[in-house]
């Protein structure tokens, strides 16, 4: 087994492939790394071990008779537990569903299971994943490995910590308003949210209709392209699922993004954000220039509305999902995601309509910047990981100023390393592309991968 592989340092989906190292060695040191530093970081809530290694057991035998069992043989990932998998606790991050074990799984685990995957076990999250902190009142306060005194952000918390700590390969979380690209900026790694309707939420709970979408969290852009290409696709059981032709992101890692226009809005995404994330993206600007990518200055016109009207939006949904449970056992939510389910009946059926409008108006513009420019560079966050005693809401509010507008037009967008604040701490870049372009993020993220280090850097919680 190579140190680099079960770190996730190289593509462990190639190393697995060509037998460098066995699904059973990999699988062995992740449960090993839990069991010796997850007391500290709590990034899972219920971990397999004995299925992971029966799992993992079939892949190795299969290999040895010369089967590949799939794009993702053997591959050790873990999933945020608001993603169904039948037979394995489910737990959404409450109390409501302590003790539920689903019978189905959602569809984007049948596809990774089907293309050979090894299930480790389910993450943190914030509860019903409805905020950006993870500290979740019901199974523990997850910490980032970078600073345990710190937040890994959220909602999908938990699957950021585990991919960061080397808890596991690749990890599924779902992002409403930022919650697979926040976590992925403050833990040193990377992750993707799809385009609305390209991979399916069957199967997964929602926290809003309107932009939930399921993305994968990985150190190696490999790992998590291969995981990505498997998750997409139509689902008809899925109301938001559009049926798209697929295109392959592994190939797009192969594609040169020379002579790619990239736009940046310094009137708001540069504005409030700490000086050092600033520089650190400012030198990443550098590397894609040097790289032969073009960077222009855009506008975008409505942007400084969009993170109130997205709120809004996200307020109504996620309150009248959970509405009969708040009128029967309200004591059984945590404080603060009861206090944000309130925010929700405040905003009147008129005001929610006008939100609607001011979103058709936001995807319009979108479309026209997008005609000038093939993606959108910007700080992922415009701060580094906050202490984790940091009040909720607030910080949930700071953590996804940046992220909203993208989830509001319904884009793609990733999170990439390109730093590390002065205290050691990671900072994200993040690239928003026009919709069903997830082949032009990966490109031009491997671009500047491929010239920079930043992915490769270790938490101190692995030597400590």
């Amino acid at each position: 087994m190579t140190l680099e592989a079960s770190l996730g340092l190289s593509s462990v989906v190639d190393d697995l492939a060509l037998g460098r190292v066995t699904s059973t060695e990999l699988v062995k040191e992740y449960l090993r790394r839990i069991e010796e530093v997850d007391s500290a970081l709590r990034s899972y809530v219920t971990v397999i071990g004995e299925e992971a290694l029966e799992g993992a057991s079939r892949a190795d035998s299969a290999l040895e008779q010369g089967e590949l069992l799939g794009p993702l043989h053997g591959l050790p990932i873990a999933l945020k537990d608001n993603i169904q998998t039948a037979g394995t606790l489910t737990t959404m991050g409450s109390l409501f569903f302590a003790d539920y074990v689903p019978r189905e799984s959602a569809m984007v685990w049948e596809r990774l299971q089907k293309a050979g995957a090894v299930l480790l076990g389910k993450t943190q999250l914030h509860e019903f994943a409805y905020g950006a902190t993870t500290q979740n009142p019901h199974h523990g306060e997850c910490r980032n490995p970078w600073d345990t005194t710190r937040t890994p952000g959220g909602s999908s918390g938990g699957s950021g910590a585990a991919v960061g700590a080397a808890l596991c390969a690749v990890a599924l979380g779902t992002d409403t308003g930022g919650s697979v690209r926040i976590p992925a900026s403050l833990n040193g790694i990377s992750g993707i949210r799809p385009t609305l309707g390209r991979v399916p939420n069957t199967g997964v709970f929602h926290v809003s209709w309107s932009f939930d979408t399921v993305g994968p969290m990985a150190r190696s852009l490999m790992d998590l392209a291969s995981v990505f290409d498997v998750m997409a696709g139509y689902d008809a059981a899925d109301p938001a699922a559009i049926n798209r032709e697929a295109v392959s992101l592994v190939r797009a890692l192969e594609h040169d993004p020379a002579g790619l226009r990239v736009g940046i809005s310094e009137d708001f995404f540069f504005e409030d954000v700490d000086s050092e994330i600033v520089d650190a993206v400012y030198v990443a600007v550098d590397e894609l220039t040097a790289s032969g990518i073009e960077i222009v200055l855009v506008d975008l016109p409505g942007i400084r509305e969009v993170v109130e009207t997205c709120s809004r939006i996200i307020w109504s949904e996620a309150t009248a999902l959970h509405a009969e449970r708040m009128e029967k056992e309200p004591d059984k939510f945590g404080a603060d995601t009861r206090r944000r389910l309130a925010f929700g009946n405040k905003v009147s059926g008129t005001e929610y309509a006008f939100c609607l409008e001011k979103l058709r108006k936001w995807k319009r513009s979108l479309e026209q910047v997008f005609e000038t420019v093939d993606a959108i560079l910007s700080p992922a966050t415009g701060i580094v990981a906050p202490p984790a005693s940091s009040e909720t809401i607030e910080t949930t509010s700071q953590l996804t100023r940046l992220t909203y507008g993208w989830s509001f037009g319904n884009l793609p967008a990733i999170s990439i390393p390109c730093g590390f604040s002065s205290d050691g701490l990671p900072i994200g870049l993040q690239l928003a592309a026009a919709p069903w372009q997830e082949a032009t993020l990966i490109s031009v993220a491997s671009r500047y991968q491929d010239r920079t280090d930043w992915h490769k850097k270790l938490p101190p919680i692995l030597s400590s």
